[in-house]
């Protein structure tokens, strides 16, 4: 199998060290929660994903910048789109942008996560071949 490129692994939620094994066990739009569930290692290559206790905190700060940048963006698309900027709309400008938060928040959950892994995390990445012997996983910290 030719390898994925970075980008494609991003999209596709894959890990960063082999781009083969899935980050998340289920599906990102469910009507249950098991779909957002972060594998504990890579199924392919066993990396462990949460790299040391309290890893993932940081991904609450990508998830805030992602939701401020989505906030912005349905507020001005609102204006555009015809809802003039004055006090008798502000509670559609907040319905509009409490629905955005929450349709969008898995979306969040799961990019500010993958985002961490492929670009913040120094030290970790891509590394041909790795998972394809199971008697030789790398074994990670």
């Amino acid at each position: 199998m030719a390898p994925i490129t970075k980008l494609e692994a991003v999209i596709q939620c894959k890990c960063p060290r082999c781009r083969q094994g899935n980050i998340f066990s289920g599906k990102m739009y469910s009507f249950s929660f098991k779909g957002q569930i972060t594998n504990e290692y890579c199924p392919h290559c066993n990396l462990r994903f949460e790299r040391e206790p309290g890893f993932f905190y940081v991904a609450m700060f990508i998830s805030y910048a992602m939701n401020v940048a989505e906030m912005i963006s349905a507020s001005v698309a609102t204006y555009v789109l015809g809802l003039p900027l004055v006090y008798d709309n502000l509670w559609y400008y907040v319905g509009i942008l409490l629905l955005t938060v929450f349709i969008c928040s898995p979306f969040n959950y799961r990019y500010s996560r993958v985002i961490l892994l492929h670009w913040l995390t120094p030290g970790l990445g891509y590394i041909p071949g790795s998972g394809d012997d199971p008697a030789n996983f790398i074994k990670s910290a």
